[in-house]
């Protein structure tokens, strides 16, 4: 081992090593943050594809549906809810069967929603980023 190749060897895995390991940490900085959405306050309209999920109690079983956009910034003092961009899922609570039954023709397919109340989500067991407790279709004309 006090042969002159093994320093040789020994100084060449020290600079591949600090070669390999300089452009992956490079890569990490050259990234840049991402950016809030933009914001979303009631009466704006929330465009995005809309899921059922499940959810609700046993014993009544509330339709739950769910809007996946891009990230929107929530009013004061809710924010970002936590996150770097703001959420960019919505739970969409219904208040009546009629509202479950409209957005029912929806699933699957884009949808377009005029917020009238919104807030980050605050139960452990909700599956969205954000709860839009008020709200209406807006249909195209």
């Amino acid at each position: 081992m006090t042969k002159p190749r093994f320093g040789k060897r020994s100084c060449f895995v020290f600079m591949m090593a600090a070669a390999l390991a300089a452009p992956s940490a490079w890569a990490q900085q050259a990234e840049p943050a991402p950016k809030p959405g933009k914001p979303i306050n009631a009466g704006d309209v929330l465009s995005g594809e809309l899921n059922a999920m499940k959810g609700g109690k046993k014993s009544k079983r509330a339709a739950t549906y769910q809007i996946t956009s891009e990230p929107r910034r929530l009013p004061p003092p809710n924010g970002l809810c936590n996150l770097e961009t703001g959420p960019e899922t919505f739970q969409l609570v219904t208040s009546s069967d009629a509202q479950a039954a409209q957005l029912k023709n929806f699933i699957g397919k884009e949808i377009s929603v005029k917020v009238d109340e919104v807030a980050c989500a605050q139960d452990a067991g909700q599956m969205s980023e954000a709860v839009i407790t008020k709200w209406s279709v807006v249909t195209k004309h």
